[in-house]
């Protein structure tokens, strides 16, 4: 088996050429998607100037298990899916996007991803979105990583209950961001179904447009 089974997947692109865009979003789509299906949301965001990164995991799945089982259970795929996300972020600093112009968004599992990678390479990120998810690991395993978020802005929204992701790993992913400098805002649904509502788009949507315009004024 490779240790980095996600190696070769593609990487996607809509939206704005990167010459021409003031802001990159990297979207990680969740277990069973496609980064194809995670684009779609660039057409919900309906943005100008944004450019859209979506990676596909090797056999449409970051990691085999539950995001709340021991990590070392969920290697090689984990860590292998953690690189892949550093490989688009370094290649969008090639193409000369800084951290404070790349925004790390995702669904399920991809929202899991998006959070634990945010935590685990800390920089001042244009923004986190996580669409149902929270740090990677098993209760009562959590701990802050050193590093610092310098008022990186992260939103967390989630239903509750939801059959996957627990609202109180929202809450303590919130915590240990929040303590790492993050500006955080979470929302909670009660009764919310596993996907996006209408509501969750608009928040994300209103996130992109405040830190879109802040990056074309720093350009």
């Amino acid at each position: 088996m490779s240790n980095h089974p996600h190696a070769g997947s593609a990487v996607l692109q809509s939206g704005a050429p990167l010459k021409q865009a003031d802001l990159a979003v990297v979207l990680l789509h969740g277990r069973g998607g496609s980064a194809e299906d995670i684009l779609g949301l660039s057409s919900a965001f309906n943005l100008p100037n944004v450019a859209y990164l979506a990676p596909q995991a090797a056999g449409q799945t970051w990691y085999p298990l539950s995001f709340l089982a021991p990590c070392e259970a969920n290697e090689p795929y984990l860590g292998s899916a953690l690189k892949k996300v550093e490989s688009v972020v370094q290649s969008l600093a090639q193409a000369g996007f800084a951290s404070e112009r790349v925004v790390i968004a995702g669904f399920s599992q991809g929202a899991c991803l998006a959070t634990e990678f945010v935590a685990s390479h800390p920089a001042r990120y244009a923004g986190l979105i996580g669409f149902t998810g929270g740090l990677i690991g098993p209760p009562g395993s959590l701990r802050q990583p050193a590093g610092e978020l310098v008022g990186t802005p992260a939103l967390l929204l989630s239903g509750d209950p939801d059959p996957h992701v627990p609202w109180a790993r929202v809450e303590e992913s919130s915590a240990i961001l929040g303590a790492m400098g993050a500006k955080v805002m979470t929302k909670r649904y009660p009764g919310r179904p596993h996907t996006i509502s209408k509501e969750e788009l608009e928040l994300a949507r209103n996130l992109l447009v405040q830190i879109r315009e802040g990056a074309a004024i720093s350009n």
